[in-house]
């Protein structure tokens, strides 16, 4: 038997609690892994309040909250190739077995090995963060020398765009809250408070011949409000806003197989995707963690450490 955090029915933060599970045994195509740090997202709580159908594997309440993890494999189902128990791995739990636990299963096409070098604590971060700014930049395709903003610089995914752009020699704008500033500033982004000042004269003034490029990570008015900011609409990538094509935008096009997985950890080796890592909780805090994602007041990613 194994701790675990998640939640008996759809709902808000109410509905989560600990509980015991056995170790659960993984399906063709999955690996059992003893967790050792699991990642943080505003997935997580999407799915507790079960607005994102289909993520489930079809497993049965209680459920287990958590998308991304680094661990040990335990043991492996059938029909898996190119892992092996003992490996340390980090991937996704898109199979329902959720992350926030002592044990649990991640599908292994999802799930690459942790080069030697890189902390486990970094690798639990990838699979979200570091695979979103690899596609979405990808998916841009800009030159250096091109300036981009990042709508949205002061969380998880946002400090990890902003850090690959600037290794890849674009020059990075960000728009962001007063409390962000310093840490974005510190990795080289050209901050906008959109709490003090009106963002579009802002980037204007930064960048009067308009933007090259946009990654917005923060959807809804906010996205409206900065996509004209973009010289050509098509080069306007939303994350997580699916209305992004009314402005002539594109949804990011994400790559969640073990190649990309091993690419983000190559490029986190190299310190272009090192993320900005603010806050480690215990399992046993696993509801403050996800509390600070939750309401938006994470300055970087924030990751449970398990073992």
């Amino acid at each position: 038997m194994g701790q675990a955090w998640g939640f008996r029915s759809f709902g808000g933060p109410e509905v989560q609690e600990s509980f015991e599970r056995p170790d659960p045994a993984p399906r063709p195509g999955e690996v059992l892994i003893r967790v050792d740090v699991a990642g943080v997202n505003p997935l997580d709580h999407l799915l507790r309040a079960g607005l994102v159908p289909g993520l489930d594997g079809g497993r049965p309440f209680p459920r287990v909250l958590g998308m991304e993890a680094a661990g040990t494999v335990l043991a492996l189902g059938a029909d898996v190739d190119g892992l092996e128990v003992g490996d340390a791995v980090f991937g996704f739990a898109l199979t329902g077995g959720g992350t926030y636990a002592e044990t649990t299963v991640l599908s292994a096409a999802n799930t690459a090995r942790i080069p030697e070098g890189l902390s486990a604590t970094v690798a639990a971060t990838l699979p979200v963060a570091g695979t979103t700014a690899v596609d979405a930049l990808d998916q841009l395709g800009l030159p250096a020398g091109a300036t981009i903003l990042v709508n949205g610089v002061g969380g998880g995914v946002g400090f990890v765009v902003a850090r690959l752009a600037a290794a890849r020699g674009l020059r990075v704008l960000g728009t962001g809250s007063a409390a962000k500033r310093e840490q974005a500033e510190a990795i080289g982004v050209q901050f906008v408070d959109y709490t003090a000042q009106d963002v579009v004269a802002a980037v204007r003034e930064l960048v009067p011949d308009g933007l090259d490029g946009i990654v917005d990570l923060v959807g809804g008015t906010s996205l409206r409000t900065v996509a004209p900011l973009a010289r050509e609409p098509r080069t306007v990538i939303a994350v997580g806003d699916q209305s992004v094509p009314e402005l002539g935008g594109r949804f990011v096009e994400r790559r969640l197989d073990r190649e990309n997985l091993a690419r983000s950890a190559r490029l986190a080796l190299d310190g272009a995707l090192t993320p900005v890592i603010t806050a480690v909780h215990p399992l046993s805090d696993a509801p403050a963690a996800l509390a600070t994602v939750e309401n938006g007041h994470a300055a970087g990613k924030v990751v449970i450490k398990v073992a």
